[in-house]
């Protein structure tokens, strides 16, 4: 997600209700491109929001430039920055008069700030931050815009459009898009519905602060279709997305914003401050996994980008894991193969065994020197044609086939035992693989080693993935259905077992999807009756949590615990049924509660 227009303008008005009158308190430069501005509130802002300052954060990182506010602090370097220092020089202690977003929906947010210099005088310095990806900085200016200094340093060698360099006047480079607020229908007809282009594109293309995906917004709210030429749209349909675009304008400049976090896979997808309705929310919609409103969208920025890196941190300190359960799963299922075609192989011993009862009761007919000899079956009346080594007796023939007999059948059994140990290998590395998309934690890897390492797949020498000694902190997921029944979720083989065999009661329902990898799931009772609505949202649990999520409709089994069997020596997570009911659900769990992460 961009961090768009519509998203400055958020923040613009939270920043200016809350810091207009403010005073600046303190200024640290934590980053070579980051600003921590300390701000006491106005007293009407302090009242209005029951606190007495906050920090103002301002990044102008290449890779993720951001601007809020935040109660939190953050250690800065012993010796300041020049350009912090020149912050504290003319700003500190200055009062913050105004906070604009210059150019419509430009990604720019301009604090005034009035001070007083070294004569008493009362002077107004200008304190801009550009959230435009690489090209992010933060400009310091006086009321002429003229630059005083800049906390990144564009030179003409290194930018022909705009030099950034003390003494340089300001100015926002041009992108020749207009101003979505102000736009006209007939400005908005010439501008996108006269582009050979898609939809979508054609809008976030031609006004400045939209992104692809408020522009999909736009077009799914009008019922176009987004990827549809703009140019090929019929008169009913440019009517349409014209007053969605409208309205969502009138949104922007009314200030009414709902800041929500999108999910998917229980992993933070997109975010907006104004309701996604493609991706199913609306004004009315719920706290789930899906959607997450935010008092503020600071709030949202705080909460979207440290889940974000969460969910990247634990892909990066899975990727061993993966790695390992990847190969080895790869080397089983070759072996599997292997043995599925040598115990193919060994269905040719009851030949064998004919041959040899054949050829002790026929044997005799045979002449010295013959290569094979053709006698009746008397198992099946058909005739049956006998090799024969010419070197040996037909009683020498005779035995040699029995010893294929029995050396086939002893493969055999052999075999069934090693492929039954091969196929309960596989299916618990698949499981493993299957937990380790669920970990949203680093305590969540910590069982997934232990069973590797229990396991044999990995060792403790010389690495940290095989310790023992790690703490374990991860628990099931907690939900309660929507009709008050605790339904708890395995993160992985260890916690699977744990909750079909000591946490469940016997009377207690048990849920997994059919036939593939996924999570175990218990409906607790405490000795009710279950509604239909409990088991169905406990079996899309079980949907949800297995490797069938993506699809439409995951057949789910379910059955008393009491009747779930786990066989002598089985693997962690591996459990036998013998009766139980089915149902196809979607993996959709927006309905349910979830107590704990």
């Amino acid at each position: 997600m961009a961090f768009d227009g519509i998203t400055v303008a958020n923040l613009t008005r939270d920043f200016s209700d809350l810091l207009t009158g403010g005073r600046i308190y303190k200024i640290a430069q934590t980053e070579s491109d980051e600003l921590f501005i300390t701000v006491k509130l106005s007293y009407e802002a302090a009242d209005k929001y029951g606190i007495k300052q906050t920090r103002l954060v301002l990044s102008a990182d290449a890779t993720l430039p951001l601007a809020y506010l935040t109660d939190e602090s953050k250690a800065s370097p012993m010796t300041a920055p020049n350009f912090c220092m020149l912050l504290r020089k003319h700003i500190q202690n200055g009062r913050i008069m105004s906070v604009t977003q210059p150019g419509g929906l430009e990604r720019v947010i301009r604090f005034e700030i009035e001070h007083l210099n070294e004569m008493g005088d009362l002077c107004h310095k200008i304190l801009i931050i550009e959230i435009m990806g690489k090209y992010s900085n933060i400009i310091f200016t006086d009321e002429e815009d003229r630059i005083i200094d800049s906390i990144k340093h564009i030179p003409a060698s290194v930018s022909s459009v705009r030099e950034v360099l003390p003494g340089r006047t300001y100015f926002i480079p041009s992108q020749e898009k207009a101003n979505p607020l102000v736009t006209s229908a007939d400005e908005f007809s010439s501008l996108v519905l006269s582009k050979g282009m898609p939809l979508f594109k054609a809008i976030y293309s031609s006004y400045t602060g939209l992104s692809p995906i408020i522009s999909q917004e736009i077009c799914y709210r009008a019922g176009v279709d987004a990827d549809k030429s703009a140019i090929a749209l019929e008169t009913k349909e440019s009517i349409a997305v014209y007053r969605v675009f409208d309205a969502v304008m009138d949104t922007v400049k009314t200030g009414d914003f709902t800041p929500v976090i999108y999910y998917i896979g229980g992993a933070p997808k997109e975010y907006s401050s104004i309701p996604l309705t493609v991706y199913g929310f609306t004004e009315d919609t719920g706290e789930s996994d899906k959607f997450k409103r935010c008092s503020d969208i600071s709030e949202l920025i705080l909460k979207y980008y440290a889940e974000k890196n969460a969910v990247t941190r634990i892909r990066q300190k899975s990727v061993d894991l993966r790695k390992i359960v990847q190969t080895v799963l790869e080397r089983n299922v070759r072996k599997y193969d292997l043995q599925l075609k040598q115990l193919k192989d060994s269905e040719k011993k009851d030949k064998y065994r004919t041959w040899g009862e054949l050829l002790n009761t026929y044997g005799y007919s045979a002449k010295e020197g013959d290569k094979s000899i053709t006698v009746n079956d008397y198992n099946t009346g058909e005739d049956v044609t006998i090799p024969l080594d010419p070197t040996l007796t037909p009683n020498q023939n005779a035995k040699k086939y029995f010893d294929k007999y029995t050396k086939l059948k002893r493969t055999q059994e052999a075999l069934e035992e090693q492929m039954k140990e091969s196929g309960q290998s596989i299916e618990q590395l698949e499981s493993i693989a299957n937990s380790l998309d669920i970990a949203q934690t680093e305590a969540d890897l910590v069982q997934i080693r232990q069973e590797l390492f229990e396991s044999g797949y990995i060792n403790s020498r010389g690495s940290h993935t095989g310790s023992r000694r790690e703490k374990v902190t991860s628990r099931p997921f907690h939900y309660v259905s929507s009709d008050g029944f605790d339904i708890f979720v395995g993160k992985n083989n260890l916690q699977n077992d744990e909750l079909t065999f000591k946490t469940a009661n016997g009377g207690d329902w048990w849920f997994h999807a059919k036939k593939i990898p996924g999570s175990h799931v218990v409906l607790l009772t405490g000795g009710k009756d279950v509604p239909d609505r409990a088991f169905e949202e406990a079996a899309a649990l079980a949907a949800f949590y297995s490797k069938g999520k993506n699809q439409e409709k995951v057949e789910i089994d379910y059955l008393r615990r009491k009747d779930v069997k786990k066989p002598n020596g089985a693997k962690p997570g591996f459990v036998v049924y013998y009766t139980n009911y089915s149902m196809a659900i979607s993996p959709d769990i927006s309905s349910l509660k979830l107590l704990n992460e």
